[in-house]
């Protein structure tokens, strides 16, 4: 377990873009703005290089040099979860072990990938991480990415092990999520929503918080519905939401390029460029012409 501080995962947790120029490197003055931006409004939270965050297509050191932006533009304010989405166990350790140095307050791990695995398998690759993670390890289930949904049972069988601390789930699958919701856990396991249009219902829920990649182009009422949540104002929630789905038609305009259509819009907002590692996923200038006025009708621009 970390020694510097105990966290509890909730809250408002942005899933950091990462700012890249023209040519696919690492724009770091504007990602100091970036969490500059979030930090001020008040986030919880920070879920670095996830695939939001593009990382994937990033390499070690460059996480770990991206991580360290993060945690001094941010100043301690909020809790930093570091990502690894990497195919195997062993992979994975490797990465963790790498960030320790670090000192993230939270680990984050997907299942395994490329080829389809049991639950069995997905079950030993958690609970040999957690052995060997110095921090509590988020679990991340993104089937859309990976391939392999990490089941309900297997999340539920996996909530007791003493160093996994809770779920981000952007499967999508909100009637599995509720049910977890409701289901039996350790009090100390937490439901996140990775889906943005999830976001309001999930609290409604009980689910403890969220993980967007969409709020680092316009993160205030992400904050605001979880406010209302808090002090059980669920007219409020349902308004927020409203505003967020509005927002959600950045992604809905460009035909579901979701990743590419944030950084177009955080771009037009003057905290990034709009590219892309892979310089072909970046939006057309007609793509991000549409991405603007999505913007410009909510009055952000």
């Amino acid at each position: 377990m970390n020694k510097l501080r105990e966290v509890t995962l909730k809250g408002v947790i942005p899933a950091l873009i990462t700012p890249m120029t023209e040519g696919g490197e690492i724009n770091f003055p504007f990602l100091e703005k970036q969490v500059a931006y979030l930090s001020q409004a008040g986030v919880h939270g920070f879920f670095v290089c996830g695939t939001t965050g593009e990382g994937a297509y990033l390499t070690t050191p460059e996480k770990l040099a991206i991580f360290k932006v993060v945690r001094e533009v941010s100043g301690g304010r909020q809790f930093l979860c570091a990502a690894s989405l990497r195919p195997s166990t062993a992979m994975v350790l490797e990465e963790m072990f790498a960030f320790e140095k670090l000192e993230p307050d939270f680990f984050v791990a997907v299942t395994p990938f490329y080829g389809s695995v049991s639950q069995d398998t997905i079950a030993a690759h958690y609970r040999r991480i957690a052995q060997n993670s110095a921090v509590p390890l988020i679990l991340y289930n993104i089937p859309g990415c990976t391939h392999n949904t990490l089941a309900l049972d297997t999340i539920l069988k996996l909530s007791s092990e003493q160093n996994i601390c809770g779920i981000k789930d952007s499967s999508g699958n909100f009637i599995s999520f509720s049910r977890g919701l409701l289901s039996e856990t350790p009090p100390g396991f937490s439901w996140i929503q990775g889906e943005d249009y999830l976001d309001g219902p999930s609290l409604l829920n009980g689910s403890r918080g969220m993980v967007t990649g969409l709020g680092n182009v316009w993160i205030e009422p992400y904050l605001q519905m979880y406010s209302a949540s808090a002090r059980g104002d669920q007219d409020s929630v349902r308004k927020y939401q409203k505003k967020i789905n509005q927002l959600y038609e950045i992604i809905r305009t460009t035909e579901g390029k979701a990743i590419a259509a944030v950084k177009a819009g955080v771009s037009c907002l003057g905290r990034s460029e709009k590219y892309l590692r892979l310089s072909e996923q970046t939006l057309s200038s007609e793509e991000a012409n549409r991405v603007k006025a999505v913007l410009d009708s909510l009055e952000l621009l």
